[in-house]
């Protein structure tokens, strides 16, 4: 069976985190990218035929994936392609993903064995066996098989797509809305036949309607034109559409349980080559409860963070709570809870940064403070 995969990048917003990134392209877990989670799920499910559309500001994602080859996807026909719609029309409004979809056209199209196609996001992360999805999508001899996970609808977060599900069949639908706790959310990750899909996409477009969740899967299924099968994911999700969310399931990766589900659950999450040295503990560091990437030179005290590469953390600082990307260097003395600071940061010997755990205080990349 010869599958397609589809990467979108850019269907959340995360603020400071991702004005200048897409959200494939953000640093997660120490020394991962977002994108690395959907490339190894697909690539671990024996796909080949990659797409990864993105709207802007893809050169980092770009530059990280490269030819693709830690994940077998060296860039050639067949292989991995970047797709840019809009790369020319900087006033273009994004409508949907089906408008994504349509302007790829040429791609879809492309290699006639492909039979069904994997729709994936880059928001939602999670380390899943695609090959028992595709088995149980073909089974299902429906349209479209949704892949959802119970317990993140609670009536106040706002969910993309939110779906009933009794007995096994799909009894109501709801998008761009904060379901309730019966209902369960959908992981952005479709499975459709390919050639019904190029063909729903055109008549989608033709009818001036661009969006995925809405006008084909919700839209479809209420006038009983598309059949919707479910497949309940029981790993660990990790939905990150908000800073909150980022920050809460960054510091809970603490957890070795959550650690080993999202990285070493169904398969290994490959991300780009990178060797430094092993980190450099200091004989007064305290660190205590942290996910330590290498590279670091680590002096000061540090308790439930998360740092990535090269982290440089001066004597008598104390860092809680944090997550701290590349490169970031904290001063002596320095006082930092409750933060996310972006690569490059600098924190000047003796500066005080600190924000709650619903409202973690951002520094941006390259910033000092």
């Amino acid at each position: 069976m010869n599958v397609m995969g589809i990467i979108f990048t850019n269907d959340a917003s995360l603020g400071e985190l991702t004005n200048k990134r897409t959200m494939a392209s953000l640093p997660f877990g120490g020394r991962y990218r977002q994108v690395d989670f959907a490339l190894s799920n697909l690539t671990c499910a024996g796909v080949r035929h990659v797409g990864i559309i993105s709207r802007h500001n893809y050169q980092s994602l770009m530059n990280h994936i490269g030819d693709g080859e830690e994940w077998g996807l060296e860039l050639e026909e067949g292989g991995l392609e970047f797709l840019t719609p809009y790369a020319q029309s900087a006033t273009h409004t994004y409508r949907g993903k089906l408008e994504s979809l349509s302007s790829a056209m040429d791609f879809l199209e492309y290699g006639a064995d492909d039979e069904l196609v994997v729709m994936i996001d880059s928001a939602v992360l999670s380390n899943i066996d695609l090959k028992a999805i595709l088995d149980a999508h073909v089974a299902s001899g429906k349209d479209v098989t949704v892949v959802t996970k119970a317990g993140i609808c609670n009536g106040e977060k706002l969910i993309d797509l939110a779906l009933k599900v009794e007995n096994g069949e799909v009894t109501d639908m709801m998008v761009d809305f904060a379901a309730p706790a019966d209902y369960v959310a959908s992981m952005d990750i479709f499975i459709l036949n390919k050639k019904w899909m190029i063909q729903q996409v055109k008549e989608m477009i033709a009818r001036d309607k661009f969006h995925m969740d809405r006008d084909l899967v919700l839209g479809g299924w209420q006038r009983g034109k598309v059949t919707v099968n479910t497949y309940a994911f029981q790993g660990v999700a990790m939905f990150n559409e908000s800073v909150e969310e980022y920050f809460r399931n960054s510091l809970s990766l603490i957890d070795k349980d959550i650690r080993h589900d999202i990285f070493h659950g169904n398969h290994p999450v490959y991300t780009k080559v990178r060797d430094r040295v092993p980190t450099y503990y200091g004989e007064e560091c305290d660190i205590e409860d942290c996910l330590v990437a290498d590279g670091c030179f680590l002096e000061g005290e540090a308790e439930k963070c998360v740092l990535f590469r090269q982290v440089t953390l001066g004597k008598d600082a104390d860092v809680e709570n944090c997550v701290i990307m590349n490169d970031a260097v904290i001063g002596e003395g320095a006082e930092i809870k409750y933060a996310i600071l972006d690569k490059d940061v600098t924190v000047t010997p003796g500066a005080k940064v600190i924000g709650t755990p619903r409202n973690p205080i951002i520094v941006k990349r390259g910033e000092t403070v």
